[in-house]
């Protein structure tokens, strides 16, 4: 009896009718807004059409949808009356999700599109992107199968989304791949705001904000924190790109928690990850705030990466990376200055690699 009626309350929790049709066209004119609630993001939910759900938490179901003519995503909070305590944490989350998102602009945020409070259902309209989660996207790819451009490509995306993020004082606290999000161009945008904070709110803050897998030592231990806890989730994810695997996987949420407070314990990085990525990943999730990087640089080694791929040369972890180009112009000094006369340097029977082989065989037999 007990599981008929636990399955019933599921299926009652789960139909259309407690989500979705509370929000139908059809019942908007028994809502009205009032002015103490009327903001500026209000949605017209005369102007919203809502279609197929897909995607689901605890409290949160999120629906495709059409408004003013735009896909939409909907996500849509079920607020339970029984619950205070429940209750208020959605209602507060709520509002710091819109109160953040409505003031957010930037290509690689999530964009806000409108909102609204109809108990017991709160909902965000956002834009739709149709290509779903990082997480989704890597469980489909063979484990170590990205290549070397494709994850700088998604981590660039991702580290100058957090980069603005930082730059409007605002800390995300549960920067994951499931909060990650991708278009039909592949690429990636921030979501879900539900637990960020400006910093100078959360400057003091005590407590287990966001994911355990993903989250930095010092919050799982509930000591104050500050922005670089998103710098240590960044480096979950960044080697989340170089295998494709879950982070801590066979382990439970909390045995990874206690992994990363009390042991000390990463994911395991595998011999294929490039050195210098490697390099960065460390510094992102050490275990000292102080000794984690600003996105402000991230972004800097990242772009400095790429420009090596694209240029056809090996990545390296030093600060000072120079172009190709660069490198010619720097060894042609180097030659000139020791008054070697090589009389091809103007002809166009060298190529530049030829070149830069030649002078660094000189080089080597100046030494």
């Amino acid at each position: 009896m007990n599981s008929d009626m636990v399955n019933m309350e599921k299926r009652r929790f789960d139909s259309l009718e407690s989500w979705s049709m509370i929000l139908d066209s059809e019942n908007v004119e028994t809502w009205e807004v009032s002015k103490e609630d009327q903001e500026e993001w209000t949605a017209d939910l005369s102007q919203l059409f809502i279609g197929n759900k897909f995607a689901s938490g605890a409290h949160s179901r999120i629906y495709r949808g059409i408004y003013k003519q735009r896909a939409v995503a909907v996500k849509m909070v079920r607020i339970p009356n029984q619950k205070e305590e429940t209750r208020s944490k959605l209602e507060q989350q709520f509002k710091s999700e819109v109160a953040l998102l409505s003031r957010l602009f930037h290509p690689n945020i999530v964009q806000f599109i409108a909102a609204c409070k109809k108990p017991p259902v709160y909902c965000i309209i956002t834009e739709y992107m149709s290509q779903g989660t990082l997480r989704m996207y890597l469980n489909k790819k063979e484990p170590y199968s990205l290549s070397t451009e494709t994850i700088l490509r998604l981590a660039l995306d991702i580290s100058r989304g957090m980069e603005y993020l930082h730059s409007q004082g605002v800390i995300h606290r549960d920067l994951k791949s499931n909060n990650l999000l991708l278009n039909n161009e592949m690429r990636v945008k921030v979501e879900d705001f539900g637990t960020s904070c400006l910093e100078t709110q959360c400057l003091e803050t005590k407590g287990n904000m966001g994911t355990y897998r993903w989250m930095a030592p010092e919050m799982i231990k509930e000591k104050p924190y500050m922005r670089k806890v998103d710098v240590y989730s960044f480096g979950i994810v960044l080697w989340e790109l170089t295998t494709c695997l879950l982070p801590f996987q066979g382990m439970t949420p909390v045995q990874a928690a206690f992994a990363v407070a009390e042991k000390n314990e990463r994911p395991p990085l595998p011999e294929s990850c490039q050195p210098a990525l490697a390099h960065l990943i460390k510094r992102c999730w050490a275990a000292n705030p102080t000794k984690r990087p600003d996105f402000s640089e991230i972004v800097s080694t990242l772009e400095k990466y790429d420009g090596c791929v694209k240029e056809g040369l090996p990545l390296t972890s030093h600060s000072g990376l120079v172009s190709r180009n660069a490198i010619l112009k720097r060894l042609k000094g180097c030659v000139s200055s020791t008054g070697l006369n090589l009389s091809f340097r103007n002809t166009s029977l060298f190529s530049d690699q030829d070149y830069f082989i030649i002078i660094c065989t000189g080089l080597m037999f100046f030494q």
